[in-house]
């Protein structure tokens, strides 16, 4: 009978990298949102421009008491 043969440096990796993924599969839970809650912040931003680009004053046209005389 003859054992298997095992390459530590592979089995090594493989361990790095199931850790690697957990780690990534953690921060998911942690950090991550998912792609309604990324919309619902796009469309409130969205709304939220809109909204203060409605009250920005026009300094585009002089001002009606200023007739140029000094």
């Amino acid at each position: 009978m003859s054992a298997e043969i095992i390459n530590l440096r592979m089995v090594r990796k493989q361990k790095q990298r199931q850790e690697k993924d957990q780690a990534a599969d953690d921060n998911r839970h942690k950090f991550g949102r998912s792609k309604a809650e990324r919309e619902a912040a796009r469309r409130r931003r969205d709304d939220l421009e809109k909204q203060v680009d409605g009250h920005l004053l026009d300094t585009s046209r002089p001002a009606a008491d200023d007739d140029g005389s000094a």
